[in-house]
Protein backbone atom coordinates (compact mmCIF):
# COMPACT_ATOMS: atom_id res chain seq x y z
CA UNK A 1 0.00 0.00 0.00
CA UNK A 2 1.48 3.24 -0.98
CA UNK A 3 1.25 5.88 1.85
CA UNK A 4 0.91 9.53 0.58
CA UNK A 5 2.46 12.08 3.11
CA UNK A 6 -0.18 15.01 3.71
CA UNK A 7 2.83 17.83 3.08
CA UNK A 8 3.20 16.19 -0.37
CA UNK A 9 -0.47 16.08 -1.26
CA UNK A 10 -1.13 19.49 -0.24
CA UNK A 11 1.27 21.00 -2.82
CA UNK A 12 0.73 18.33 -6.19
CA UNK A 13 0.37 21.06 -8.90
CA UNK A 14 -2.86 19.16 -10.65
CA UNK A 15 -4.60 20.57 -7.41
CA UNK A 16 -4.62 23.96 -8.89
CA UNK A 17 -5.52 22.71 -12.78
CA UNK A 18 -8.86 23.81 -13.61
CA UNK A 19 -11.21 20.91 -14.17
CA UNK A 20 -13.62 21.45 -16.95
CA UNK A 21 -16.47 21.93 -13.70
CA UNK A 22 -14.02 25.29 -12.45
CA UNK A 23 -14.16 26.43 -16.33
CA UNK A 24 -17.93 26.70 -16.07
CA UNK A 25 -18.67 27.95 -12.05
CA UNK A 26 -15.82 30.64 -13.57
CA UNK A 27 -17.45 31.61 -16.96
CA UNK A 28 -20.66 31.67 -15.04
CA UNK A 29 -19.79 34.01 -12.50
CA UNK A 30 -18.05 36.33 -14.59
CA UNK A 31 -20.63 36.44 -17.17
CA UNK A 32 -22.93 37.43 -14.24
CA UNK A 33 -20.36 39.62 -12.81
CA UNK A 34 -20.07 41.45 -16.63
CA UNK A 35 -23.58 41.26 -16.95
CA UNK A 36 -24.25 43.60 -13.75
CA UNK A 37 -21.79 46.14 -14.30
CA UNK A 38 -23.06 46.45 -17.85
CA UNK A 39 -26.35 47.09 -16.54
CA UNK A 40 -25.29 48.90 -13.29
CA UNK A 41 -23.21 51.33 -15.83
CA UNK A 42 -26.38 52.28 -17.50
CA UNK A 43 -28.57 53.30 -14.39
CA UNK A 44 -25.86 56.34 -13.95
CA UNK A 45 -26.78 57.88 -17.48
CA UNK A 46 -27.97 61.43 -17.82
CA UNK A 47 -31.74 61.47 -18.20
CA UNK A 48 -31.57 63.48 -20.86
CA UNK A 49 -30.63 60.61 -23.20
CA UNK A 50 -33.00 58.01 -21.44
CA UNK A 51 -35.86 60.47 -22.38
CA UNK A 52 -34.18 60.86 -26.38
CA UNK A 53 -35.00 56.89 -26.53
CA UNK A 54 -38.26 55.71 -27.12
CA UNK A 55 -39.09 52.43 -26.40
CA UNK A 56 -38.88 50.01 -29.77
CA UNK A 57 -41.13 46.93 -29.98
CA UNK A 58 -38.45 45.48 -32.01
CA UNK A 59 -38.28 41.79 -30.86
CA UNK A 60 -34.55 42.20 -30.80
CA UNK A 61 -34.19 44.92 -28.20
CA UNK A 62 -35.89 42.67 -25.45
CA UNK A 63 -32.85 40.78 -24.08
CA UNK A 64 -31.40 44.30 -23.37
CA UNK A 65 -34.71 45.16 -21.42
CA UNK A 66 -34.81 41.80 -19.89
CA UNK A 67 -31.68 42.58 -18.43
CA UNK A 68 -32.62 46.19 -16.84
CA UNK A 69 -36.13 44.82 -15.66
CA UNK A 70 -34.58 41.95 -13.58
CA UNK A 71 -31.23 43.53 -12.37
CA UNK A 72 -34.42 46.10 -10.94
CA UNK A 73 -36.15 42.83 -9.17
CA UNK A 74 -33.09 41.71 -7.79
CA UNK A 75 -32.09 44.78 -6.32
CA UNK A 76 -35.78 45.19 -5.09
CA UNK A 77 -35.77 41.52 -3.63
CA UNK A 78 -32.19 42.64 -1.90
CA UNK A 79 -34.00 45.31 -0.24
CA UNK A 80 -36.88 42.68 0.39
CA UNK A 81 -34.84 40.31 2.33
CA UNK A 82 -33.08 43.16 4.74
CA UNK A 83 -36.37 44.54 5.48
CA UNK A 84 -37.92 41.12 6.41
CA UNK A 85 -35.63 40.02 8.76
CA UNK A 86 -35.53 43.78 10.54
CA UNK A 87 -39.26 44.40 10.43
CA UNK A 88 -40.50 40.60 11.42
CA UNK A 89 -38.10 40.05 13.92
CA UNK A 90 -38.97 43.81 16.11
CA UNK A 91 -42.57 42.09 15.47
CA UNK A 92 -42.07 39.13 16.98
CA UNK A 93 -39.17 40.03 19.50
CA UNK A 94 -41.51 43.07 20.73
CA UNK A 95 -45.07 42.40 21.94
CA UNK A 96 -46.12 46.42 21.93
CA UNK A 97 -44.15 46.67 18.56
CA UNK A 98 -46.53 44.05 17.36
CA UNK A 99 -49.01 46.15 17.88
CA UNK A 100 -48.19 48.70 15.90
CA UNK A 101 -46.16 46.49 13.38
CA UNK A 102 -48.44 44.40 12.13
CA UNK A 103 -51.35 46.37 11.38
CA UNK A 104 -49.26 48.91 9.47
CA UNK A 105 -47.99 45.66 7.35
CA UNK A 106 -52.20 45.26 6.42
CA UNK A 107 -52.18 48.40 5.49
CA UNK A 108 -48.99 48.68 3.50
CA UNK A 109 -50.18 45.51 1.83
CA UNK A 110 -53.24 46.69 1.02
CA UNK A 111 -52.17 50.53 -0.67
CA UNK A 112 -52.71 50.79 -4.41
CA UNK A 113 -49.00 50.28 -5.75
CA UNK A 114 -49.65 53.26 -7.73
CA UNK A 115 -49.72 55.46 -4.16
CA UNK A 116 -46.46 54.66 -3.94
CA UNK A 117 -45.37 56.08 -6.69
CA UNK A 118 -47.03 59.13 -6.32
CA UNK A 119 -45.26 59.91 -3.17
CA UNK A 120 -41.66 58.31 -3.74
CA UNK A 121 -41.13 59.86 -7.64
CA UNK A 122 -40.48 63.54 -6.80
CA UNK A 123 -38.45 62.63 -3.65
CA UNK A 124 -36.21 60.38 -5.83
CA UNK A 125 -36.13 62.48 -9.05
CA UNK A 126 -34.93 65.90 -6.44
CA UNK A 127 -32.18 63.36 -4.75
CA UNK A 128 -30.63 62.71 -7.99
CA UNK A 129 -31.41 65.66 -10.39
CA UNK A 130 -30.61 64.83 -14.03
CA UNK A 131 -29.61 61.44 -13.52
CA UNK A 132 -31.64 58.40 -14.70
CA UNK A 133 -30.72 57.18 -10.90
CA UNK A 134 -33.97 58.63 -9.63
CA UNK A 135 -36.03 57.10 -11.74
CA UNK A 136 -34.36 53.90 -11.07
CA UNK A 137 -34.61 54.09 -7.61
CA UNK A 138 -38.31 54.72 -7.87
CA UNK A 139 -38.83 52.09 -9.63
CA UNK A 140 -36.81 49.35 -7.63
CA UNK A 141 -38.84 50.92 -4.28
CA UNK A 142 -42.37 50.06 -6.50
CA UNK A 143 -41.14 46.78 -7.24
CA UNK A 144 -40.34 46.18 -3.70
CA UNK A 145 -43.28 47.32 -2.28
CA UNK A 146 -45.19 44.34 -4.25
CA UNK A 147 -42.45 42.01 -2.99
CA UNK A 148 -41.78 42.64 0.66
CA UNK A 149 -45.13 42.06 2.84
CA UNK A 150 -45.41 38.64 1.74
CA UNK A 151 -41.77 37.77 2.54
CA UNK A 152 -42.40 39.50 5.67
CA UNK A 153 -45.60 37.68 7.15
CA UNK A 154 -43.95 34.72 6.21
CA UNK A 155 -41.03 35.36 8.20
CA UNK A 156 -43.34 36.54 11.05
CA UNK A 157 -45.14 33.71 10.96
CA UNK A 158 -42.18 31.05 11.06
CA UNK A 159 -40.84 32.84 13.84
CA UNK A 160 -43.82 32.89 15.79
CA UNK A 161 -44.18 28.94 15.39
CA UNK A 162 -40.57 27.91 16.25
CA UNK A 163 -40.46 24.41 18.50
CA UNK A 164 -40.22 25.33 21.74
CA UNK A 165 -38.25 21.92 22.20
CA UNK A 166 -35.56 23.99 19.42
CA UNK A 167 -35.76 27.20 21.49
CA UNK A 168 -34.58 25.29 25.06
CA UNK A 169 -32.41 23.89 23.25
CA UNK A 170 -30.77 27.43 22.57
CA UNK A 171 -31.93 28.68 25.53
CA UNK A 172 -29.88 25.79 27.64
CA UNK A 173 -26.67 26.13 25.10
CA UNK A 174 -26.73 29.93 26.31
CA UNK A 175 -26.33 30.98 22.13
CA UNK A 176 -27.49 34.58 22.62
CA UNK A 177 -29.65 36.78 20.37
CA UNK A 178 -27.39 37.20 18.02
CA UNK A 179 -26.53 33.57 16.88
CA UNK A 180 -30.12 32.24 18.23
CA UNK A 181 -31.01 34.55 15.34
CA UNK A 182 -28.91 32.87 12.63
CA UNK A 183 -28.47 29.04 13.36
CA UNK A 184 -32.19 28.60 14.90
CA UNK A 185 -34.88 31.19 13.76
CA UNK A 186 -33.43 32.09 10.06
CA UNK A 187 -32.88 28.30 9.09
CA UNK A 188 -35.86 27.42 11.04
CA UNK A 189 -37.91 29.73 8.85
CA UNK A 190 -35.59 29.65 5.42
CA UNK A 191 -37.92 26.76 3.33
CA UNK A 192 -40.88 29.13 3.78
CA UNK A 193 -38.58 32.26 3.36
CA UNK A 194 -37.53 30.72 -0.05
CA UNK A 195 -40.39 29.52 -1.40
CA UNK A 196 -42.08 33.42 -0.41
CA UNK A 197 -39.34 35.11 -2.02
CA UNK A 198 -39.89 32.99 -5.29
CA UNK A 199 -43.79 34.07 -5.24
CA UNK A 200 -42.45 37.90 -4.34
CA UNK A 201 -40.17 37.32 -7.62
CA UNK A 202 -42.89 36.38 -9.62
CA UNK A 203 -45.88 38.82 -8.42
CA UNK A 204 -43.87 41.63 -9.04
CA UNK A 205 -43.74 40.84 -12.65
CA UNK A 206 -47.72 41.68 -12.34
CA UNK A 207 -46.00 45.45 -11.18
CA UNK A 208 -43.11 46.03 -13.76
CA UNK A 209 -45.81 47.60 -16.61
CA UNK A 210 -46.41 49.91 -13.42
CA UNK A 211 -42.64 50.57 -12.31
CA UNK A 212 -41.40 51.35 -15.45
CA UNK A 213 -43.92 53.18 -17.48
CA UNK A 214 -46.11 55.85 -15.47
CA UNK A 215 -47.24 59.18 -15.38
CA UNK A 216 -47.59 61.40 -12.22
CA UNK A 217 -48.61 64.72 -12.60
CA UNK A 218 -46.04 66.46 -15.29
CA UNK A 219 -43.79 63.72 -15.09
CA UNK A 220 -43.63 61.38 -17.33
CA UNK A 221 -41.61 58.39 -16.26
CA UNK A 222 -40.35 55.43 -19.00
CA UNK A 223 -37.46 53.36 -18.56
CA UNK A 224 -36.22 50.58 -20.97
CA UNK A 225 -37.21 47.27 -19.48
CA UNK A 226 -39.48 44.41 -20.49
CA UNK A 227 -42.44 46.36 -18.79
CA UNK A 228 -42.16 49.48 -20.39
CA UNK A 229 -41.99 47.23 -23.63
CA UNK A 230 -45.71 45.37 -22.44
CA UNK A 231 -46.72 48.96 -21.91
CA UNK A 232 -46.31 49.95 -25.60
CA UNK A 233 -47.46 46.97 -27.13
CA UNK A 234 -50.43 47.11 -25.17
CA UNK A 235 -50.88 51.30 -26.49
CA UNK A 236 -50.21 49.76 -30.25
CA UNK A 237 -52.51 46.72 -29.69
CA UNK A 238 -49.62 44.84 -31.50
CA UNK A 239 -50.32 41.10 -30.21
CA UNK A 240 -46.91 39.65 -32.05
CA UNK A 241 -45.13 42.21 -29.73
CA UNK A 242 -46.73 40.84 -26.53
CA UNK A 243 -46.31 37.35 -27.64
CA UNK A 244 -42.41 38.10 -27.64
CA UNK A 245 -42.60 39.87 -24.09
CA UNK A 246 -44.71 36.65 -22.71
CA UNK A 247 -41.55 34.82 -24.33
CA UNK A 248 -39.12 36.34 -22.77
CA UNK A 249 -40.45 36.42 -19.86
CA UNK A 250 -40.54 32.91 -19.88
CA UNK A 251 -36.81 32.36 -20.23
CA UNK A 252 -35.95 35.09 -17.89
CA UNK A 253 -37.86 32.78 -15.38
CA UNK A 254 -36.14 29.63 -16.36
CA UNK A 255 -32.85 31.34 -16.17
CA UNK A 256 -33.19 32.81 -12.76
CA UNK A 257 -35.03 29.44 -11.61
CA UNK A 258 -31.92 27.51 -12.13
CA UNK A 259 -29.67 29.97 -11.29
CA UNK A 260 -31.02 31.04 -7.99
CA UNK A 261 -34.44 29.91 -6.39
CA UNK A 262 -33.73 25.77 -7.43
CA UNK A 263 -30.53 25.74 -5.63
CA UNK A 264 -31.59 27.46 -2.44
CA UNK A 265 -34.62 25.57 -2.87
CA UNK A 266 -32.36 22.01 -2.65
CA UNK A 267 -30.06 23.86 0.39
CA UNK A 268 -32.74 24.83 2.43
CA UNK A 269 -33.72 20.99 2.53
CA UNK A 270 -31.09 20.68 5.46
CA UNK A 271 -32.71 23.16 7.36
CA UNK A 272 -36.29 20.57 8.23
CA UNK A 273 -37.04 19.68 11.48
CA UNK A 274 -37.70 15.91 11.36
CA UNK A 275 -35.61 13.22 13.52
CA UNK A 276 -35.26 10.77 10.64
CA UNK A 277 -34.09 10.72 7.31
CA UNK A 278 -36.63 11.06 4.21
CA UNK A 279 -36.58 7.85 2.19
CA UNK A 280 -37.75 9.50 -0.95
CA UNK A 281 -35.52 11.57 -3.30
CA UNK A 282 -34.54 15.03 -2.24
CA UNK A 283 -34.61 18.27 -4.21
CA UNK A 284 -31.41 18.77 -6.13
CA UNK A 285 -29.89 21.26 -8.57
CA UNK A 286 -27.07 21.13 -11.22
CA UNK A 287 -25.60 23.94 -9.93
CA UNK A 288 -24.88 22.88 -6.91
CA UNK A 289 -23.25 19.86 -8.42
CA UNK A 290 -21.09 21.40 -10.73
CA UNK A 291 -19.79 23.57 -8.06
CA UNK A 292 -19.18 20.15 -5.44
CA UNK A 293 -17.15 18.61 -8.49
CA UNK A 294 -15.34 22.27 -8.96
CA UNK A 295 -12.83 21.59 -6.41
CA UNK A 296 -10.51 24.57 -7.58
CA UNK A 297 -13.39 27.22 -7.64
CA UNK A 298 -14.37 25.92 -4.06
CA UNK A 299 -10.47 27.07 -3.20
CA UNK A 300 -11.34 30.38 -5.02
CA UNK A 301 -14.70 31.14 -3.08
CA UNK A 302 -13.82 29.45 0.41
CA UNK A 303 -13.17 33.22 1.73
CA UNK A 304 -15.51 34.61 0.77
CA UNK A 305 -18.64 31.46 1.38
CA UNK A 306 -16.61 31.69 5.14
CA UNK A 307 -17.42 35.28 6.12
CA UNK A 308 -21.21 34.52 6.77
CA UNK A 309 -20.06 32.03 9.24
CA UNK A 310 -17.70 34.04 10.82
CA UNK A 311 -20.42 37.15 10.98
CA UNK A 312 -22.53 34.36 12.31
CA UNK A 313 -20.10 33.34 15.29
CA UNK A 314 -19.72 36.65 16.73
CA UNK A 315 -20.40 36.79 20.27
CA UNK A 316 -21.48 40.44 20.93
CA UNK A 317 -21.09 41.96 23.92
CA UNK A 318 -23.86 41.62 26.85
CA UNK A 319 -26.63 43.10 26.61
CA UNK A 320 -27.88 45.77 28.46
CA UNK A 321 -29.77 44.49 31.25
CA UNK A 322 -31.77 47.23 32.98
CA UNK A 323 -32.72 46.93 37.01
CA UNK A 324 -35.36 44.98 38.26
CA UNK A 325 -37.62 48.39 39.28
CA UNK A 326 -37.42 48.87 35.84
CA UNK A 327 -38.22 45.88 33.96
CA UNK A 328 -41.08 45.42 36.35
CA UNK A 329 -41.91 49.06 35.43
CA UNK A 330 -41.81 48.26 31.57
CA UNK A 331 -43.56 45.15 31.86
CA UNK A 332 -46.58 46.69 33.93
CA UNK A 333 -50.40 46.89 33.04
CA UNK A 334 -49.76 50.80 33.17
CA UNK A 335 -47.13 50.85 30.59
CA UNK A 336 -49.45 48.71 28.43
CA UNK A 337 -52.31 51.30 29.16
CA UNK A 338 -49.41 54.54 27.97
CA UNK A 339 -48.34 52.91 25.08
CA UNK A 340 -51.80 52.37 23.78
CA UNK A 341 -52.81 55.53 24.78
CA UNK A 342 -50.18 57.00 22.83
CA UNK A 343 -51.28 54.64 19.82
CA UNK A 344 -54.71 55.16 19.39
CA UNK A 345 -54.20 59.11 19.81
CA UNK A 346 -51.24 59.43 16.71
CA UNK A 347 -54.32 57.02 15.12
CA UNK A 348 -57.25 59.72 16.07
CA UNK A 349 -54.76 62.75 14.87
CA UNK A 350 -53.97 60.92 11.64
CA UNK A 351 -57.57 60.41 11.03
CA UNK A 352 -58.82 64.22 11.81
CA UNK A 353 -55.56 65.33 9.43
CA UNK A 354 -57.77 62.87 6.84
CA UNK A 355 -60.94 63.87 7.51
CA UNK A 356 -59.92 67.58 6.99
CA UNK A 357 -58.07 67.13 4.06
CA UNK A 358 -61.08 65.15 2.46
CA UNK A 359 -64.06 67.24 3.46
CA UNK A 360 -63.17 70.01 0.69
CA UNK A 361 -64.66 68.13 -1.93
CA UNK A 362 -65.67 64.92 -0.44
CA UNK A 363 -69.56 64.34 1.48
CA UNK A 364 -70.81 61.80 3.13
CA UNK A 365 -72.81 60.64 0.28
CA UNK A 366 -69.14 59.71 -1.30
CA UNK A 367 -68.18 57.91 1.42
CA UNK A 368 -71.46 56.26 2.01
CA UNK A 369 -71.31 55.10 -1.78
CA UNK A 370 -66.87 54.10 -1.06
CA UNK A 371 -67.81 52.02 1.40
CA UNK A 372 -70.83 50.39 -0.12
CA UNK A 373 -68.40 49.22 -3.56
CA UNK A 374 -65.96 48.03 -0.97
CA UNK A 375 -68.45 45.78 0.48
CA UNK A 376 -68.93 44.48 -3.24
CA UNK A 377 -64.94 43.89 -3.92
CA UNK A 378 -65.13 42.09 -0.52
CA UNK A 379 -67.35 39.83 -1.45
CA UNK A 380 -65.56 39.16 -4.65
CA UNK A 381 -62.27 38.65 -2.81
CA UNK A 382 -63.93 36.46 -0.23
CA UNK A 383 -65.38 33.74 -3.08
CA UNK A 384 -62.27 34.10 -4.71
CA UNK A 385 -59.81 33.17 -2.31
CA UNK A 386 -62.33 30.34 -0.99
CA UNK A 387 -62.44 29.34 -4.47
CA UNK A 388 -58.55 29.28 -4.69
CA UNK A 389 -58.16 27.53 -1.60
CA UNK A 390 -60.23 24.57 -2.97
CA UNK A 391 -58.06 24.06 -5.78
CA UNK A 392 -54.69 24.99 -5.01
CA UNK A 393 -54.35 23.64 -0.76
CA UNK A 394 -54.74 19.94 -1.96
CA UNK A 395 -52.48 20.44 -5.34
CA UNK A 396 -49.77 22.29 -3.07
CA UNK A 397 -49.53 19.12 -0.57
CA UNK A 398 -49.53 16.72 -3.34
CA UNK A 399 -46.54 18.56 -5.10
CA UNK A 400 -44.82 19.36 -1.80
CA UNK A 401 -44.53 15.45 -0.71
CA UNK A 402 -42.84 14.70 -3.37
CA UNK A 403 -39.55 16.64 -4.37
CA UNK A 404 -39.30 15.40 -7.87
CA UNK A 405 -42.73 16.79 -8.94
CA UNK A 406 -42.18 19.93 -7.09
CA UNK A 407 -38.80 20.54 -9.12
CA UNK A 408 -40.79 20.24 -12.55
CA UNK A 409 -43.58 22.00 -11.63
CA UNK A 410 -41.51 25.07 -10.07
CA UNK A 411 -40.65 26.91 -13.20
CA UNK A 412 -44.23 26.79 -14.25
CA UNK A 413 -46.05 27.87 -11.12
CA UNK A 414 -43.23 31.29 -11.10
CA UNK A 415 -44.55 31.55 -15.20
CA UNK A 416 -47.82 31.69 -14.31
CA UNK A 417 -47.18 33.79 -11.09
CA UNK A 418 -45.12 36.12 -13.14
CA UNK A 419 -47.94 36.27 -15.99
CA UNK A 420 -49.49 40.02 -15.46
CA UNK A 421 -53.40 39.98 -15.95
CA UNK A 422 -52.90 42.83 -18.29
CA UNK A 423 -52.12 40.70 -20.97
CA UNK A 424 -55.27 38.92 -20.62
CA UNK A 425 -57.13 42.24 -21.06
CA UNK A 426 -57.41 41.92 -25.43
CA UNK A 427 -58.91 38.38 -24.50
CA UNK A 428 -61.58 39.48 -21.67
CA UNK A 429 -62.78 42.59 -23.29
CA UNK A 430 -62.77 40.25 -26.31
CA UNK A 431 -65.11 37.35 -25.05
CA UNK A 432 -67.32 39.27 -22.47
CA UNK A 433 -68.26 41.27 -25.51
CA UNK A 434 -68.87 38.74 -27.86
CA UNK A 435 -71.17 36.41 -25.73
CA UNK A 436 -72.84 39.37 -23.93
CA UNK A 437 -71.60 38.76 -20.11
CA UNK A 438 -71.95 40.31 -17.04
CA UNK A 439 -68.67 42.77 -16.36
CA UNK A 440 -69.52 42.26 -12.49
CA UNK A 441 -68.94 38.53 -12.76
CA UNK A 442 -66.87 37.87 -15.43
CA UNK A 443 -63.81 40.07 -14.71
CA UNK A 444 -63.65 38.61 -10.97
CA UNK A 445 -61.45 36.23 -12.19
CA UNK A 446 -58.78 39.05 -13.01
CA UNK A 447 -58.60 40.17 -9.58
CA UNK A 448 -57.19 36.26 -7.85
CA UNK A 449 -54.99 35.53 -11.42
CA UNK A 450 -51.74 36.95 -9.96
CA UNK A 451 -52.61 36.50 -6.42
CA UNK A 452 -53.59 32.93 -6.15
CA UNK A 453 -50.28 31.70 -6.22
CA UNK A 454 -49.43 32.83 -2.43
CA UNK A 455 -51.73 29.96 -1.63
CA UNK A 456 -49.65 27.40 -3.57
CA UNK A 457 -46.21 28.28 -3.12
CA UNK A 458 -47.23 28.87 0.86
CA UNK A 459 -48.77 25.40 1.25
CA UNK A 460 -46.14 23.84 -1.36
CA UNK A 461 -43.34 25.40 1.48
CA UNK A 462 -45.52 23.86 3.91
CA UNK A 463 -45.77 20.45 2.65
CA UNK A 464 -42.11 20.52 2.58
CA UNK A 465 -41.44 21.57 6.07
CA UNK A 466 -43.50 18.30 6.95
CA UNK A 467 -41.23 16.19 9.52
CA UNK A 468 -40.62 12.67 7.84
CA UNK A 469 -40.81 11.05 11.24
CA UNK A 470 -44.28 12.42 11.17
CA UNK A 471 -45.36 11.13 7.66
CA UNK A 472 -44.34 7.88 8.92
CA UNK A 473 -46.11 7.95 12.33
CA UNK A 474 -49.28 8.60 10.13
CA UNK A 475 -48.36 5.35 7.83
CA UNK A 476 -47.59 3.00 10.31
CA UNK A 477 -50.78 3.94 12.51
CA UNK A 478 -52.77 3.47 9.40
CA UNK A 479 -53.78 6.79 8.75
CA UNK A 480 -56.14 7.28 5.69
CA UNK A 481 -58.06 9.33 3.30
CA UNK A 482 -59.67 12.28 5.01
CA UNK A 483 -58.22 11.46 8.46
CA UNK A 484 -54.53 11.64 7.14
CA UNK A 485 -55.89 15.00 6.01
CA UNK A 486 -57.60 16.15 8.89
CA UNK A 487 -54.83 15.08 11.59
CA UNK A 488 -51.46 15.20 9.54
CA UNK A 489 -51.89 17.03 6.40
CA UNK A 490 -53.75 20.15 7.28
CA UNK A 491 -52.66 21.02 10.75
CA UNK A 492 -48.98 20.77 9.50
CA UNK A 493 -49.73 23.55 6.56
CA UNK A 494 -52.44 25.34 8.17
CA UNK A 495 -49.96 28.26 9.17
CA UNK A 496 -47.96 28.19 5.84
CA UNK A 497 -51.88 28.64 4.38
CA UNK A 498 -53.30 31.18 6.82
CA UNK A 499 -49.83 33.23 5.61
CA UNK A 500 -50.16 32.84 1.86
CA UNK A 501 -54.43 33.86 2.36
CA UNK A 502 -53.56 37.32 4.16
CA UNK A 503 -51.11 37.94 1.32
CA UNK A 504 -53.23 36.71 -1.22
CA UNK A 505 -56.51 38.41 -0.01
CA UNK A 506 -54.32 42.03 0.61
CA UNK A 507 -52.69 41.18 -3.52
CA UNK A 508 -56.41 40.53 -4.49
CA UNK A 509 -57.74 43.79 -2.94
CA UNK A 510 -54.16 45.89 -4.38
CA UNK A 511 -55.00 43.80 -8.17
CA UNK A 512 -58.67 44.66 -8.48
CA UNK A 513 -57.35 48.40 -9.10
CA UNK A 514 -56.38 46.95 -12.16
CA UNK A 515 -58.76 44.12 -13.06
CA UNK A 516 -62.21 46.12 -12.30
CA UNK A 517 -61.64 48.14 -14.91
CA UNK A 518 -60.07 46.67 -18.04
CA UNK A 519 -59.81 48.31 -21.89
CA UNK A 520 -58.32 46.98 -24.89
CA UNK A 521 -57.85 49.98 -27.72
CA UNK A 522 -61.22 51.70 -27.70
CA UNK A 523 -63.20 49.20 -25.69
CA UNK A 524 -63.86 49.91 -22.02
CA UNK A 525 -65.37 47.51 -19.41
CA UNK A 526 -65.85 48.31 -15.85
CA UNK A 527 -66.97 46.39 -13.06
CA UNK A 528 -68.82 47.91 -9.90
CA UNK A 529 -66.11 47.37 -7.03
CA UNK A 530 -63.96 50.17 -5.30
CA UNK A 531 -60.98 49.06 -7.55
CA UNK A 532 -63.00 50.79 -10.47
CA UNK A 533 -63.96 53.63 -8.18
CA UNK A 534 -59.96 54.29 -7.07
CA UNK A 535 -58.31 53.73 -10.91
CA UNK A 536 -61.03 55.77 -12.08
CA UNK A 537 -59.91 59.16 -9.79
CA UNK A 538 -56.58 58.46 -10.10
CA UNK A 539 -56.86 58.50 -13.99
CA UNK A 540 -59.10 61.93 -13.24
CA UNK A 541 -56.43 63.21 -11.49
CA UNK A 542 -58.68 63.58 -8.35
CA UNK A 543 -56.33 63.33 -5.80
CA UNK A 544 -58.97 63.58 -2.96
CA UNK A 545 -61.34 60.58 -3.68
CA UNK A 546 -57.95 58.64 -4.73
CA UNK A 547 -57.06 58.92 -1.33
CA UNK A 548 -60.68 58.57 0.01
CA UNK A 549 -60.81 55.08 -1.80
CA UNK A 550 -57.02 54.06 -0.38
CA UNK A 551 -57.94 55.13 3.12
CA UNK A 552 -61.63 52.57 2.96
CA UNK A 553 -59.60 49.78 1.34
CA UNK A 554 -57.26 49.94 4.17
CA UNK A 555 -59.65 50.08 6.11
CA UNK A 556 -61.61 46.87 4.99
CA UNK A 557 -58.23 44.94 5.22
CA UNK A 558 -56.98 45.82 8.39
CA UNK A 559 -60.40 44.66 9.34
CA UNK A 560 -60.75 41.88 7.71
CA UNK A 561 -57.27 40.58 8.89
CA UNK A 562 -58.04 41.36 12.80
CA UNK A 563 -61.75 39.51 12.26
CA UNK A 564 -60.65 36.91 10.15
CA UNK A 565 -56.92 36.04 9.55
CA UNK A 566 -55.41 36.85 12.69
CA UNK A 567 -57.74 34.85 15.11
CA UNK A 568 -56.53 31.71 12.52
CA UNK A 569 -52.93 32.68 12.34
CA UNK A 570 -53.15 33.25 16.39
CA UNK A 571 -54.37 29.26 16.35
CA UNK A 572 -52.14 28.06 13.97
CA UNK A 573 -49.27 29.27 16.47
CA UNK A 574 -50.79 27.91 19.47
CA UNK A 575 -52.18 24.72 18.12
CA UNK A 576 -50.42 23.30 14.79
CA UNK A 577 -46.83 24.02 16.15
CA UNK A 578 -43.95 21.20 15.73
CA UNK A 579 -43.95 20.82 19.80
Amino acid sequence: MTVHHPSLTAIRPWRYVPSIWDTLIFALVLGVVALIAFGGHETIQPLAVVQRTPISLDPRMLPYYALRTILRMLAGIICSLIFTLVYGTLAQKSRRAEMVLIPILDILQSLPVFTFITVTLVFFLKLFPGSVMGEELCSVFTIFTAQAWNMTFSFYQSLKTVPKDLSDVSDSLRLGGWRRFWTLEVPFAAPGLIWNAMMSMSGAWFFVVASEAFTVGANSITLPGVGAYVNAALLHEDLGAIGWAVLTMLVVILIYDQLLFRPLVAWSQKFRVELSASDGPEANSWLLDFFQRARLAQRVFAPLFALPSAVVRLRLGRPFRPSVVVTRAWESRTTDYVWFAMISGAGVWTAWQAVIYLSKSVGLADVALVFGLGLLTLTRVLVLIALASLVWVPVGVWIGLRPKWAETVQPIAQFLAAFPSNLLFPVAVFLIAKYHGNADIWLSPLIILGTQWYILFNVIAGATAIPNDLLEAADSFRVRGWNWWRKVALPAVFPYFVTGAITASGGAWNASIVAEVVTWGDKRLEAHGLGAYIGDAMNKGDMQRSILGAIVMSIFVVLFNRLLWRPLFDFAARRTALN
